[in-house]
């Protein structure tokens, strides 16, 4: 059992580009569809779940994920094989970067895969969308969460407005650390671990958190070296949380490349522990899982806006939507998302060639 969960979650690491809406996408189709390890609706549990804790979403679905399989050492077995692959091809950019100066072109790669993980999102968002909008108000919350998301309201906030409306329509009411400079590893351990630990959102929320304590307070970083850290986190595949890799290496080597990433991922690891028990006894409560519903279908719309941001993002050109239309034809077949996201970086490496 423990053997398939490191083995999934690997294959996992090395080969889910696209952020965290792709990589729920992928783990959906793995373990829902493919294996029925579990069923849609606790899976829509575990991602409200990692919506209401601060962290790596993606990261800590995984760590959800390997817990109802295998308990504890389920989680850490599933966490450390989802990072583990990202945190050494991110080391090995920062080596490059460090050493000559400039990142390794992943452009071809990127091309390709942004058009097939399109179609592998949209495929679970229309597996789940039966599961999370399962009554007309649960459809009107997801309506109004993706009017909320798309005009610029933080995720948090919708996320727990939605689950707060949904709990009283179903139950209507009666009536930062200290761092040295230049940096230790001590420190760098330190202020990963805090932002792991306090941080919601996206990789745009992780940019702006990283950019005022790096850059600004403790000068730790230049603009443009941050940049490249969380393009890094983009480009590769796995968690974009290991853009703290990226930037651990920047400041102290191979150990500080370790600190940082054990910093970031640590808080997630502790926080899925504490908080997996509760989501059983949450849904066992009729209120309590009213408020699960409404985060539910919140985290569906927010998953659909996202889906349409990367959409904007993958089909640039005539090429990449026929490499959509293939990855959405491979799907029909049952074809393997892993293989389908190897078809799409082979045939953009080999469109950029030519």
């Amino acid at each position: 059992m423990l053997a398939d969960l490191a083995l999934l979650f690997l294959r996992l690491g090395m080969t889910a580009f696209g952020g965290p809406a792709a990589h729920i996408a992928m783990m959906e189709a793995e373990i829902v569809r493919r294996r029925k390890w579990t069923t849609p609706e606790r899976f829509l549990d575990l991602v409200s779940a990692t919506n209401l804790i601060p962290g790596p979403n993606s990261t800590e679905l995984a760590m959800h994920l390997g817990h109802e399989r295998a308990g504890m050492r389920g989680l850490l077995v599933a966490g450390a094989c989802f990072i583990i692959p990202a945190a050494l091809v991110t080391t090995a950019c920062a080596w490059a970067y460090v050493t000559y100066g400039s990142l390794p072109r992943f452009a071809g790669v990127l091309y390709g895969v942004k058009p097939v993980i399109l179609a592998i999102v949209a495929q679970a968002l229309l597996n789940l969308a039966p599961k999370a909008a399962k009554t007309l108000p649960l459809r009107v919350l997801g309506l109004l969460a993706t009017i909320a998301v798309v005009a610029g309201v933080h995720e948090l906030g919708v996320l727990l407005a939605a689950g707060i409306l949904a709990m009283i329509i179903a139950r209507p009411p009666s009536v930062t650390a200290l761092f040295s400079a230049p940096p230790t590893l001590l420190g760098i351990f330190l202020f990963f671990a805090k932002v792991g630990a306090v941080l919601f959102g996206s990789g745009y929320v992780l940019l702006a958190f990283l950019r005022a304590d790096l850059v600004e307070r403790f000068h730790w970083l230049t603009e443009a070296e941050l940049l490249d850290a969380i393009a890094v986190g983009q480009i590769t595949p796995g968690p974009v949380f290991t853009t703290a890799t990226f930037i651990g290496y920047r400041l102290a080597g191979a150990p500080g490349a370790a600190v940082a990433t054990i910093g970031i991922f640590l808080p997630g690891f502790v926080l899925v522990a504490f908080s997996g028990p509760l989501i059983p006894r949450l849904r066992r409560s009729k209120t309590a899982g009213a408020f699960l519903d409404g985060v539910n279908v919140a985290s569906f719309a927010l998953m659909g806006v996202v889906g349409c941001q990367l959409a904007r993002a993958a089909v640039v050109d005539v090429a990449t939507g026929v490499l959509t239309v293939l990855g959405a034809a491979l799907l029909l077949f049952r074809v393997n998302a892993t293989w389908i996201v190897l078809v799409g970086a082979v045939a953009g490496t080999a469109l950029k060639l030519l």
